[in-house]
């Protein structure tokens, strides 16, 4: 018996009536009446009475229906979880984002889950010293880095997000009373560095080794994490630039964040393994083009 002959006999069983069959399954009556009597005979017995007024179950009839619709249902399911699978709707995608770069990414998340309510979307947090390394170990599916990004085996989506750089200086920083920076200014005070395995371009775009005159920025103090640099700076001798949105949610008494008036305008898109471009995450990626900004 073939799937759709399952199907017509079932919603027969419900409708008791073979022009609804037909309209509810969009075939002709006369596809619902040839279904039926080509079961009939190949199981050996009528399955409905059918009279001028009404079509009723047989017994036989009533006791198809009860086995059969149990294992058409499971059946559906199966067909139905294999769609999905196929075309990336299950399953789940992991996220890596910096600090609380999250949020400007929301309606990427919300535009996914609303596609793909069937996936389990997943965020997790990658520290700006080693942007890549979650990536290259399957830690991260996807990470949302700032630019550039030039690795052979990475691939670069669309820009998803801007950030401005502001410079973080103590509260009492000859800088802080100016109430705004230069990038020359980098070249009179030490900076921050990430002890880690961040390409050196990558970090470059984020604090320069060198001012626009050509003086060298002077590396002060290595740091592991946003909270070392903090502290690292409130004590008075460490400057850093910081992503605008990172400094908005990290407001303290004992460091001022100053507007650097000629810095270039960080721009963050999703990375991903090129071997690891699942369907999920090209899912994710298509939202990712098509989400408002």
């Amino acid at each position: 018996m073939e799937l759709r002959d399952i199907e017509i006999f079932l919603t027969l069983t419900e409708e008791l009536h073979f022009g609804r069959t037909a309209e509810r399954l969009h075939v002709s009556q006369s596809r619902v009446s040839q279904s039926i009597k080509q079961q009939e005979r190949r199981i050996g017995g009528g399955l409905f009475e059918r009279t001028s007024r009404a079509v009723r179950l047989t017994p036989l009839g009533e006791r198809l229906r009860d086995r059969l619709r149990a294992g058409y249902g499971e059946i559906l399911a199966g067909i139905e979880e294999a769609t999905a699978t196929a075309r990336g709707q299950t399953g789940t995608l992991t996220v890596g984002t910096m600090a609380t770069h999250y949020q400007s990414i929301e309606a990427i998340l919300d535009l996914f889950r609303q596609r793909h309510p069937q996936s389990e979307l997943r965020l997790r947090e990658i520290l700006p010293i080693d942007p890549l390394g979650p990536l290259r170990s399957g830690a991260v599916d996807i990470g949302i880095l700032w630019l550039p990004v030039r690795e052979p085996d990475l691939t670069v989506g669309p820009v998803v997000h801007r950030e401005e750089l502001v410079l973080a200086v103590a509260a009492g920083h000859p800088l802080a009373e100016r109430g705004r920076a230069e990038l020359e200014d980098l070249g009179d005070h030490p900076v921050v560095y990430p002890e880690g395995p961040i390409p050196d371009y990558i970090w470059e775009a984020h604090t320069p080794s060198t001012t626009p005159t050509g003086r060298p920025v002077r590396r002060g103090l290595g740091i592991l994490t946003l909270e070392e640099a903090f502290r690292a700076i409130a004590g008075g001798s460490i400057v850093s630039p910081i992503g605008s949105d990172v400094a908005s949610t990290r407001q303290r008494d004992d460091i001022v964040f100053l507007p650097i008036t000629d810095a270039p305008v960080m721009r963050f898109a999703p990375v991903w393994r090129t071997s690891g471009s699942t369907p999920l995450v090209r899912a994710f990626v298509q939202a990712a083009a098509e989400a408002p900004r």
